[in-house]
């Protein structure tokens, strides 16, 4: 199950900046990060010049709030000039008018890939609980890009606030706003989210009802809903698990060993100070910083890469915690980040998405036997 990793990455995600004007319940970019500096502009421009040598085709911006940098749209010029695509991540609360006149400049709107926005609530009561005093502005600024044709969409995190909002939030973002779709996730014990778990992550019984939930919209909005993560992520995998099952072997190519994520393979992250890191949910795990290190070397030499990577050669049966699993042959162990979050190694399974454990809380409670039993 080896698979190489693209001679340089596909893409690079880039945190401009640890600042941000909202402060989300929910937020793994929070406290630890507020302590490093932003890098200068130059810095960063010089940083694209070496993405271009590398020959990356597109990048992400985010934060933080990407929109609090002053010198965003000269970074942006940096990153056309060095000959990248790129995609921004927003809360939309600082888009407006005037904001949007600055990407009709050169070739910012044709390069542009999309903008994503969140929300989280239908009305301010309900957003502003995990996202503080924003859905007026955020709506304001996501109403404002849809009306001028920019490539937007809008992620969903479903939270303990918003949980019996999904249909409502549903019908604000197709059908009022006229959004084609829309991607959810789930609220996460990281970053901020350490903090206000036990208010805003989701229950074992909330995580059912969040999967029927969804599981309607689907079926009221086919193909509109999307995600890689989740309730609604998990819905599709459990479901394979208990098929792949039922015909005795394994029937999807990620089934039986630590095959989830394949970010490592394509893809890397910087953080606002310089700091190289696999992805933006395993901060903790520094690879270099590209005010000192080559990208390229880390990509291709770094240890900790290396073994991200070997971990689709682990069957599950191998995995601490798993060898007497029954669902050892279907399972994945989900996302790395989560699990090193979680349990301090990357190569264990995610506790949060276990099939075994959601079955086991179901059998508890009486709420559940399975994804569609």
């Amino acid at each position: 199950m080896s698979l190489q990793p693209l001679k340089t990455p596909e893409s690079v995600d880039i945190a401009l900046t640890g600042r941000c004007n909202l402060r989300c319940k929910y937020c793994f970019y929070a406290d630890e990060m507020v302590g490093l500096s932003d890098l200068p502009t130059e810095t960063w421009l010089d940083f694209f010049g070496e993405l271009r040598d590398l020959s990356i085709m597109r990048v992400v911006l985010t934060g933080g709030e990407v929109f609090t940098r002053p010198d965003l749209f000269e970074l942006i010029d940096g990153v056309i000039q060095n000959r990248m695509r790129y995609q921004l991540l927003t809360n939309a609360t600082l888009i407006t008018e005037k904001v949007l006149e600055k990407f009709e400049v050169g070739k910012r709107r044709l390069r542009l890939d999309g903008i994503q926005v969140s929300i989280d609530g239908s009305r301010a009561e309900i957003h502003d609980k995990s996202r503080p005093k924003s859905f007026d502005r955020a709506i304001r600024g996501l109403r404002l890009l849809k009306e001028a044709g920019f490539p937007v969409n809008v992620r969903v995190t479903i939270n303990q606030y918003n949980l019996d909002d999904l249909e409502n939030i549903a019908r604000l973002l197709i059908d009022d706003i006229g959004l084609p779709g829309f991607g959810t996730n789930d609220a996460m014990p990281v970053g901020s989210g350490c903090h206000f778990s036990d208010e805003i992550c989701l229950t074992h019984n909330q995580q059912i009802i969040a999967m029927d939930s969804i599981k309607k919209l689907m079926e009221l909005y086919p193909g509109r809903l999307h995600a890689s993560a989740g309730p609604q992520a998990n819905i599709k995998m459990y479901a394979s698990m208990e098929e792949a099952r039922r015909q005795g072997k394994p029937t999807e190519w990620w089934m039986g060993h630590l095959t989830a994520c394949g970010t490592v393979f394509n893809n890397i992250s910087v953080l606002h100070d310089g700091t190289i890191v696999p992805c933006h949910m395993l901060s903790d795990l520094a690879l270099g910083n590209i005010t000192a290190d080559s990208l390229s070397d880390v990509w291709y030499n770094h240890p900790t890469l290396i073994a991200m990577r070997e971990r689709r050669n682990i069957p599950m049966s191998q995995v601490a915690g798993c060898e007497h699993c029954e669902w050892n042959r279907y399972c994945n162990g989900s996302c790395p980040g989560l699990a090193y979050q979680l349990t301090g190694d990357f190569n264990r399974a995610d506790p949060k998405s276990c099939y075994r454990n959601f079955l086991a809380a179901s059998q508890m409670t009486g709420v559940h036997n399975g994804p569609h039993r």
